[in-house]
């Protein structure tokens, strides 16, 4: 059950939740201000959050501390996690490998080894 014209709507994958309907306003409001489509904004968060963007993590780790998430990993080890994530980061720069040479990295060991 795709969506018509969804971008590939075969492989898409639909991601929902609920929420008041005054945040829902409050949402498409500062959306629309911004002019930002819903989609855009969530995909958005989601590719900087799946690549860990700092900025995004940073927040992450304000809503960690706020809802007590997380509590078993101290300052150090985030510390320590945030810059192995930027010399990974650097390395990558540094290499020359741009997001598709890695997409494409990944589809060539995925085709070599199936049961993977």
């Amino acid at each position: 059950m795709s969506k018509k014209g969804s971008p590939n709507a075969t492989k898409s994958k639909k991601i929902v939740f609920y929420d008041t309907p005054e945040r829902h306003a409050s949402l498409k409001v500062r959306l629309q201000h911004d002019s930002i489509s819903q989609a855009l904004f969530f995909r958005s968060m989601v590719t900087g959050y799946i690549k860990k963007d700092p900025n995004l993590l940073n927040f992450i780790d304000k809503i960690k501390a706020s809802k007590k998430i997380g509590l078993s990993q101290d300052k150090r080890e985030i510390r320590e996690s945030r810059e192995l994530i930027k010399k990974g980061n650097e390395t990558m720069n540094k290499l020359g490998l741009a997001e598709t040479e890695i997409e494409n990295i990944f589809d060539l060991l995925e085709k070599a080894n199936p049961d993977l």
